[in-house]
C-alpha cells in the first residue's frame, strides 16, 4: 500500500514515510487505500493475543512489512504493559464500556504506539539503507513526551529531542520528563504553549539551514507525534482490538456496532478510530471530546476552524491545543483528495488563523462526527460521579469523554453502546483526580497520589513511586523562537 502527501507529494513506501516522519512538502502522510475487513476478520482477532492483533493490522496497513517480522517487535513492545490483555476493555453500567489504554510504562495512552516506533523506524532505516542517526524532534502537550524518551531510550542509531511548554503540563508529567535516563534523550521546556512548541517543530523540518546542519552532523531528521504514520497504524489496532473483544464476548452486535468517545486535541486518537471504521469496524458514531480548548467541537459543529481564541490552561492538559495537526488527513478525505485546497487551507491557516470547508463538506462530517466540550467544573463533577457511582477511578481526560458522551446520548437520543476511551492513568493527575472526589490534599502531586490510594484502595502504578526519588536530569529553557539552537547545543555538550 503506498503513501502520499496530503498537499500532493508521494508515493512513497511504508518505510520511507516513517523514516522521514513528515512529507517534504509539509503535509502528512496517508494511505492510497485501506485493507478492508469482515467478521470472520474480528473473529479471527478475538482469539489472538493482543501482540498478534496488532502484528496482523500493521501487516495489512504497512507495505514492506510482513505479519512474520512485525510480531516480535509488537511482542517486545508490549511486554511491559501492567495488564496482560494490553489493551483491556472493561464494563459498566447503560451498555458503556472503559478501553482502557494506559497499562504500559509511562502510565498513557501514548506507549501503545510509541513502544512500537523505535523498532518500526530503525526496521525502516535498514529498508531504506539509511545510514545517518534518526533525530526525533517532537512537541508534547504532557503524555507523548516522557512515552517518546522512554520509547528511544538507547534505541541505537536514533537520538530524541522533546519539547513541552513550559507551566504547561502536570507535575507528574514535567517529572516523568526531567528524570529520563538515556544517552540519546533531550528534554527542553519552551516558553510558550503547546501551540508554540509544536508550530516550532514543524518549522524546523521546513528550515533548510537547520536541515544542512543536522545532516553535516550525520542526522537526519524525524518525528514521534502523531504526524508519524509509524505513530498512527498501531492506535489504528487498539481500535480494531476493541471491537473484536466485544464482538466475541456478545456485548456488542455486528449489525448494532458500537459508538466511541475519544478525548482529544490533536485529532490523532480520534482518527486512528475512524481509519479502523473504514477497514470495516462496526464503529457508527465517532463522539469527539474536547475541553474548555473547543476548536474542533465548533469546527464539527460549524466547518469553521478558528484557532484566534484564548488558549486556556486545564486540568487535562494533553488536550489544551488549538491547532490539530491530524485534522488535515481527515481534512484532504473532505477535500476528497483535492491536495490543493488542503493546502489552501493550511495556508489559510496559517496566514489567517482560520478556514472554513464547504456545506456539503459539512454535512459529510457531521454524519460520522459529533463534537462536545467539558470544562474544569463540568470535568470535576464527572471524575466524582463515576466514582461514587461506578467505582471508575478516572483520569480529567477521561473525564471529559464520558461527560461529552453523557451530551451526545441526551442530545441524540441514541442509546447504541458507547466505547470511552481511557487515555491516562488517574495517578498522573493525582491532585486533581482527588480534589475532584473530595480527598484532601496539598500542592505536592506524590503526597496527593498516596492520599488517593489511601482512601480509594486503587492501587497506584510503581512508576508513580519511582519517580519521586530521581533525580532531575534536564534543566533547559529556550524561547519559543530558539528551539533549533536547543537542539544543536543538545548535540553538542
Amino acid at each position: 500500500m503506498a503513501f502520499i502527501s496530503t498537499r500532493g507529494g508521494g508515493p512513497v513506501s511504508a518505510p520511507e514515510a516513517i523514516v522521514r516522519g513528515i512529507a517534504p512538502d509539509g503535509g502528512l502522510y496517508i494511505p492510497v487505500s485501506l485493507p478492508g475487513l469482515a467478521r470472520a476478520d474480528f473473529d479471527a482477532l478475538a482469539a489472538m493475543a493482543y501482540p498478534a492483533r496488532a502484528a496482523r493490522v500493521l501487516g495489512l496497513m504497512l507495505d514492506g512489512f510482513t505479519e512474520e517480522e512485525l510480531l516480535p517487535m509488537a511482542r517486545a513492545a508490549y511486554s511491559r504493559f501492567a495488564d496482560p490483555a494490553v489493551a483491556p476493555v472493561k464494563k459498566l453500567a447503560g451498555r458503556r464500556f472503559v478501553l482502557e489504554l494506559f497499562h504500559g510504562p509511562t502510565m498513557a495512552f501514548k506507549d501503545m504506539a510509541l513502544q512500537f516506533l523505535p523498532r518500526l523506524m530503525t526496521a525502516s532505516a535498514r529498508k531504506q539503507g539509511e545510514t545517518r542517526e534518526i533525530a526525533i524532534l517532537t512537541a508534547t502537550s504532557g503524555d507523548t513526551g516522557k512515552a517518546a524518551l522512554e520509547g528511544f531510550r538507547d534505541v541505537p542509531g536514533t537520538s530524541v529531542n522533546v519539547f513541552y511548554p513550559l507551566g504547561g503540563v502536570s507535575a507528574v508529567q514535567e517529572r516523568q520528563m526531567v528524570t529520563s535516563q538515556g544517552r540519546n534523550v533531550h528534554v527542553t521546556a519552551v516558553k510558550g504553549n503547546f501551540d508554540d512548541a509544536q508550530t516550532g517543530v514543524k518549522a524546523l523540518f521546513g528550515d533548510p539551514d537547520f536541515i544542512a546542519e543536522m545532516n553535516r552532523m550525520g542526522k537526519t531528521l524525524s518525528s514521534a507525534n502523531s504526524i508519524n504514520l509509524g505513530r498512527l497504524a498501531p492506535q489504528v489496532a487498539y481500535y480494531l482490538s476493541a471491537c473484536a473483544d466485544l464482538l466475541s464476548r456478545g456485548e456488542i452486535t455486528w449489525e448494532e456496532g458500537v459508538n466511541v468517545c475519544v478525548p482529544t486535541g490533536n485529532f490523532g486518537n480520534i482518527l486512528a478510530a475512524w481509519y479502523a471504521r473504514r477497514m470495516g469496524a462496526p464503529i457508527r458514531r465517532l463522539i469527539c471530546a474536547s475541553n474548555q480548548n473547543d476548536v474542533l467541537t465548533d469546527f464539527i459543529r460549524t466547518g469553521v476552524y478558528d484557532r484566534r481564541r484564548p488558549f486556556h490552561k486545564t486540568m487535562s492538559p494533553s488536550m489544551d491545543i488549538l491547532i490539530s495537526s491530524n485534522l488535515e488527513r481527515f481534512l484532504w478525505e473532505l477535500a476528497q483528495g483535492d491536495t490543493a485546497q488542503v493546502t489552501a487551507w493550511m495556508d489559510s491557516l496559517k496566514r489567517d488563523g482560520r478556514y472554513e470547508i464547504t456545506d456539503q463538506q459539512k454535512a459529510m462530517l457531521k454524519d460520522v462526527f459529533y463534537g462536545g466540550c467539558a470544562d474544569d467544573a463540568r470535568t470535576a463533577v464527572a471524575i466524582a460521579r463515576l466514582w461514587r457511582e461506578e467505582g471508575c477511578l478516572t483520569d480529567p481526560h477521561t473525564a471529559v469523554a464520558f461527560s461529552v458522551a453523557e451530551d451526545y446520548r441526551k442530545e441524540t437520543g441514541d442509546e447504541a453502546p458507547m466505547l470511552v476511551v481511557s487515555t491516562a492513568s488517574p495517578y498522573k493527575f493525582a491532585a486533581d483526580v482527588a480534589a475532584a472526589i473530595q480527598v484532601p490534599v496539598t500542592d505536592d502531586a506524590f503526597a496527593a497520589a498516596e492520599a488517593l490510594e489511601a482512601v480509594t484502595r486503587v492501587p497506584a502504578p510503581d512508576q508513580v513511586a519511582q519517580l519521586r526519588s530521581l533525580p532531575v536530569l534536564h534543566t533547559r529553557i529556550c524561547e519559543k523562537d530558539r528551539m533549533g539552537e536547543a537542539v544543536l547545543a543538545g548535540f553538542t555538550e
